[in-house]
C-alpha cells in the first residue's frame, strides 16, 4: 500500500529512523506497530533532511489485507502526531517500489520578499529575503539547470555511492511569483543530497549579483562541490509530490 504524507519537518530528524532522533520514519513505524500490533516498515520515496517538509512524501507499507486503505488512512491519523498527516492512501501493485517506482520527484523553496516575511508565522516556513534580486537572472539560472546533467558539483561529497554518475534529469525547474514572494519548483526523476538547496543558495547569489551566470554551467561541468553556493536554509524546502505509473495503481482512494 502507498501512504502519501503531508509533515512539518520543524522538530524531526529527517526521514529516516535514527536510534536516538525522532524521524518521520520512525514515528510512522510506531503508529503503525501500535495499529497492527507487529513491526511493518515505511519505505520512503526519499530522505528528506532536518527540517524540511513534505506535501505529498510517499510510502510503502505492507499491512494485513483487512486494513484497507480508508480505514488504514483513518487509523493512523488517529493516533499520529499533529505534525504528521496521512493525505491518502493507495492500493498497489505488488511489484510497486517507492523508491525505485517513482517517475519523478517534485520540490519548492519558498522566498519571502515583503517585509512580512519576518513575521514569526512565515520566517520558520519560508527564506525571507531583503537583498535586490535581477528577476532575468533568476530565471534564465533556472532554465539552464533543465536537462540531463551531472550534479556532482551541487550535491554533499562522499553520500552517493562510488560507482554514481551524479546524473539527475530535471524535467522543469522554474521561478515564478505568489504572495508575498516567490516560488521556485523544480521535477526531476532523483535529487542528490542538498541539491535543491545548494542550487537555490546559487541560483540568489546569481541574481543578487554575488556570482555570473556561468557559475551554474561551470558546476555541472565540475567534479566536486567546492565552488557551489552554502546551501540554503531547510525550513523554506517542501517535497511536493512523488509521481508513479498510473498503471501501478490498483485502488484510487
Amino acid at each position: 500500500m502507498q501512504l502519501v504524507l503531508q509533515y512539518d519537518g520543524a522538530r524531526f530528524a529527517g526521514w529516516q529512523r535514527q536510534r536516538e532522533a525522532r524521524t518521520v520514519q520512525g514515528v510512522l513505524e510506531e503508529a503503525l506497530a501500535r495499529l497492527c500490533q507487529a513491526h511493518v516498515a515505511a519505505l520512503g520515496a526519499g530522505r528528506t533532511d532536518a527540517g524540511v517538509h513534505a506535501l505529498g512524501q510517499a510510502a510503502g507499507v505492507a499491512v494485513a489485507d483487512k486494513w484497507a486503505p480508508i480505514q488504514l488512512r483513518r487509523a493512523l491519523n488517529a493516533i499520529l502526531p499533529d505534525d504528521i498527516w496521512i493525505a491518502e492512501a493507495h492500493l498497489m501493485r505488488a511489484d510497486f517500489h517507492p523508491r525505485f517506482s517513482a517517475t519523478s520527484r517534485a520540490y519548492r523553496y519558498l522566498l519571502g520578499t515583503d517585509e512580512m516575511a519576518e513575521s514569526p508565522f512565515r520566517r520558520r516556513r519560508e527564506l525571507a529575503w531583503t537583498r535586490p534580486l535581477d528577476r532575468t537572472l533568476l530565471d534564465a539560472a533556472a532554465q539552464t539547470i533543465v536537462g540531463d546533467h551531472c550534479f556532482r558539483g551541487f550535491a554533499v561529497r562522499g553520500t552517493a555511492p562510488a560507482a554514481d554518475n551524479h546524473r539527475c534529469h530535471v524535467h522543469e525547474a522554474s521561478w515564478n511569483d505568489r504572495t508575498g514572494g516567490l516560488k521556485f519548483t523544480i521535477r526531476a526523476n532523483r535529487f542528490l543530497h542538498h541539491m535543491v538547496r545548494f542550487l537555490v543558495s546559487t541560483m540568489l547569489d546569481i541574481a543578487s549579483g554575488r556570482k555570473t551566470l556561468d557559475a551554474i554551467p561551470m558546476l555541472l561541468a565540475a567534479d566536486d562541490n567546492r565552488e557551489v553556493s552554502p546551501p540554503a536554509p531547510p525550513y523554506a524546502l517542501y517535497l511536493e509530490r512523488v509521481q508513479y505509473p498510473q498503471e501501478l495503481y490498483l485502488v484510487t482512494e
